[in-house]
């Protein structure tokens, strides 16, 4: 079913990439997904899909621009690899190295240039978790410098990135800020860390000891020139043009991780019901049992309920809707959360097959279970939409 904010241009773009999907991605898997890849395979993938106009390899627009189609790319490739997904998305940040300093811009340059610069967001902390608004990691100004000290843990992309947007808290200021640092010059140490899930994508610490940025570097100077430049496509959207740069960047984020929920449950869903119509016992296909059709209906409705939440929430992000921030944490938490029960019980339907490595349920299990803690865990998405809502904040 199409969501009704999809037009007939967002349904080609997701039938011309589930096709390109399915016949080069697909195929690799589950192989791929075992190890993290490398920079040099997450380069080719995200060439190839730059060359579709999706993410930081579309050298031509920005792949990011629109929410719309960026919620159903995000679902598509996160139905066959959420890995990739991943990757892709946590590259996010580098659409603002464009209108970053100038010894970062000659950095960077010509990564940018030919689609092969990988971005990261450096926010928690071993000590911090949840709490990014006060982050250990300082950024001490010196001249016309930033010296940015501190550790950053579970980055996705850390091991591969040439340039991260790492929270830090300003001294001179005594505020939270986010700096663009070039990690290709400057010396960052990295520690690969392996998770439950998203196994096919790099995730590690990150270490910066007296990294030295120009004040340029700060995140809102970057936005500044970015807009005034009247360069970037994102810009056109109403959430980076009325609201804090940073909540429109999370919202952002959190829309995406809501539609890869959704890619999950679609890739779940079909799974379970190919199988309950193949499998037979006791005479028949599974799926004549009243408990197989009971746990297909918990699975279809999870999806098309998740599906539709997500999409209203990229409309709003779209259209820089005051509700924006509450949506994307809403979908982020809810759908994500039903994605988990989703993949459950289409692994259940399956049987002892749903716990063997050569059917991919339990991946979708396992991807679906990391979805709930990135981007704010579900806890906190539910305490942005009670804040939303009452206007009380529950933490500080």
């Amino acid at each position: 079913m199409r969501p009704t904010h999809l037009d007939e241009e967002h349904e080609l773009i997701r039938s011309s990439l589930r096709e390109f999907l399915e016949a080069e991605i697909a195929p690799e898997l589950p192989a791929a997904d075992r190890e993290p890849m490398s920079k040099a395979e997450a380069i080719e993938y995200q060439k190839l899909l730059g060359d579709l106009g999706i993410g930081p390899g579309d050298v031509e627009g920005d792949g990011f621009a629109d929410p719309l189609t960026y919620a159903v790319t995000s679902e598509e490739i996160s139905r066959i690899w959420p890995s990739l997904n991943v990757t892709l998305n946590m590259s996010f940040p580098t659409v603002f190295a464009r209108y970053a300093g100038e010894e970062t811009r000659a950095a960077l340059g010509d990564k940018l240039d030919d689609g092969s610069c990988i971005g990261c967001m450096a926010v928690t902390e071993p000590d911090g978790g949840s709490d990014t608004r006060n982050p250990a990691t300082t950024a001490e100004k010196e001249g016309d410098e930033y010296v940015i000290d501190g550790e950053k843990t579970w980055v996705s992309n850390a091991p591969i990135a040439d340039m991260a947007l790492v929270v830090a808290h300003d001294e001179a200021l005594g505020q939270r800020d986010f700096f663009i640092v070039d990690c290709v010059t400057n010396d960052v140490e990295t520690r690969e860390l392996h998770k439950l899930g998203w196994n096919g994508s790099p995730t590690g610490q990150m270490f910066f000891d007296e990294v030295r940025v120009h004040e340029d570097d700060k995140l809102m100077n970057a936005v500044t020139e970015m807009v005034a430049s009247g360069e970037s496509d994102i810009t056109d959207n109403e959430m980076f043009r009325t609201q804090n740069p940073l909540n429109a960047m999370f919202s952002y984020m959190r829309t995406g991780m809501a539609a890869m929920s959704v890619g999950i449950m679609q890739a779940a869903y079909e799974d379970a019901l190919r199988y309950a119509k193949q499998r037979e016992v006791f005479g028949g296909p599974i799926g004549g049992h009243q408990l197989v059709q009971e746990k297909l209906y918990e699975i279809r409705a999870g999806l098309e309920t998740g599906r539709l939440l997500t999409y209203e929430t990229a409309r709003k992000v779209a259209e820089g809707d005051p509700e924006a921030r509450l949506y994307s944490s809403l979908a982020k938490g809810w759908v994500c959360e039903t994605s988990v029960d989703v993949t459950d019980t289409a692994l259940q339907i399956h049987g002892g097959n749903g716990l063997s490595e050569e059917y991919p349920l339990e991946r979708y299990y396992r991807d679906a279970r990391t979805m709930t803690v990135p981007d704010g865990t579900t806890d906190i998405q539910k305490l942005v939409v009670g804040k939303e809502l009452t206007g009380e904040s529950a933490y500080t």
